[in-house]
């Protein structure tokens, strides 16, 4: 059990104003070659983990988007931060 619950939406400026779709495709990618668990929603992934690893992985996915030829690349994140462990199905169970 990781200590929290992390959210990120890419927003990467494509080279050429081309859809994003593709590059948020490959930054999700990175998430689960990194063997994270998460959740794919439509504005955002929840990832759940080690900060510190959780963090290291948005890292690599705004790396991903400029070796990609992006110019820049914006990332909203929020962070649920529990020292004693968390789970997303504690936070989502009752809706299921």
């Amino acid at each position: 059990m990781g200590n929290s619950l992390v959210s990120v939406q890419i927003i990467p400026k494509t080279p050429n104003g081309e859809n994003v779709i593709p590059y948020v495709d490959e930054a999700i990618k990175v998430i689960q070659e990194a063997g994270i668990i998460h959740e794919v929603h439509p504005l955002e992934t929840t990832m759940e983990g080690d900060l510190s690893e959780l963090l290291s992985v948005i890292e690599k996915m705004n790396e991903k988007m400029t070796a990609m030829g992006c110019l820049n690349v914006i990332s909203q994140v929020k962070i649920l931060y529990q020292p004693k462990g968390i789970h997303m199905d504690t936070l989502t169970e009752k809706y299921k």
